[in-house]
């Protein structure tokens, strides 16, 4: 029977382990190397949201964001997988309008924002959420304006046969570091192309995220203004209670992260060039963050002052309903081991 993966981290009630979540790690440079490693980094399994701010490259690469006169907040939306917060709700629609598209034109469909305060504000009010309010809704704005750079009919664009999502599965194998025909594919909670490829490359293709300079090539120029995107307004690449978003404020340009559904968080560390892909096997999000901290600590990457200001995500509390605290989340790195 194959091995399976170490534990990440661990649900401790009172002074016992009540669960455990199981999954890998892979530490890469932007070569490829493998650094270190716990799990199966080589195994493939989908990238999902992670996967936006390459999805976003090929518009940057057709001239978009100046056709469009997209500016940073923009492009960081559509690498985010946002809360649904009506600033984010605001910055899709001005998306739309730039390039004459209608709410309808989206292919995302609607679902109640992932930020309750936002959540219970439409209830309160009495309105439905609409696509706007999609996680994916920044995405789908610039698959379509992708589609109008091209010359393509802007129906159907989330089909697997047109060019947006043929463009989409080129630059990510590409940043990847695979060819196109070894990246899996299926469809997205979203109804778009949804890649599948091992955690090695993942972490690859965020190593060349944050290793990306301005003066580069021109898939390095779009890297660079996706990073930089990212940076300048983590807010709206998740929200107010998005670990990718806190990560990002806390590291204060130390770092670019993207989570993706399915408990999967990929970062990459500029200055340093070194990506990380971080998967939780049995899909449970709440491992992530203790599972991140402790890693980056552990590699000796949080800047001053960042491990205070994530303390509660690196031992989040578990709390019942009125408030009191009945547990915790901590993280487990022993099988954590250098490659090479």
């Amino acid at each position: 029977m194959p091995k399976a993966p170490p534990v990440l981290a661990r649900v401790y009630r009172g002074p016992r382990v009540e669960s455990s979540h199981r999954g890998s790690v892979a530490v890469v440079d932007e070569r490829g190397a493998l650094l270190a490693a716990c799990g199966d980094p080589r195994t493939p399994v989908y990238v999902r949201s992670a996967a936006k701010p390459f999805q976003a490259i090929p518009l940057l690469e057709a001239g978009g964001e100046k056709k469009f006169g997209l500016t940073d907040e923009e492009l960081a939306l559509m690498c985010a997988s946002h809360g649904g917060e009506p600033k984010h709700v605001q910055t899709a629609e001005r998306m739309l309008r730039k390039g004459g598209f209608r709410v309808s034109d989206l292919e995302c469909g609607a679902h109640a924002p992932m930020h309750e305060a936002s959540a219970r504000d439409l209830v309160r009010r009495g309105a439905a959420p609409t696509a706007l309010h999609n996680n994916c809704s920044g995405k789908h704005a610039g698959m379509l304006a992708l589609a109008l750079s091209e010359g393509k009919p802007v129906e159907g664009y989330e089909r697997p046969e047109h060019i947006v999502q043929q463009l989409a599965l080129r630059s990510v194998a590409e940043v990847c570091g695979l060819p196109p025909e070894e990246v899996l594919t299926g469809t997205d909670n979203c109804n778009v192309v949804v890649f599948g490829l091992p955690l090695a490359s993942m972490a690859r293709g965020y190593a060349r995220l944050a290793a990306a300079m301005a003066t580069g090539d021109e898939r390095d120029h779009a890297l660079h203004r996706i990073r930089t995107a990212m940076t300048t307004y983590p807010q709206a690449v998740g929200g107010a209670t998005r670990f990718s978003t806190k990560l990002m404020e806390s590291g204060r340009g130390h770092f670019v992260s993207k989570g993706g559904a399915e408990a999967l968080e990929c970062i990459g560390v500029p200055g340093q060039g070194i990506g990380i892909a971080i998967k939780v096997r049995d899909g449970s999000g709440r491992a992530i963050a203790p599972a991140a901290v402790a890693l980056l600590e552990h590699l000796g990457m949080l800047p001053n002052g960042a491990s205070d200001r994530l303390a509660a995500s690196r031992e989040p509390v578990l709390k019942s309903p009125i408030g009191r605290e009945v547990g915790r989340l901590t993280a487990s790195l022993e099988a954590l081991s250098p490659t090479g």
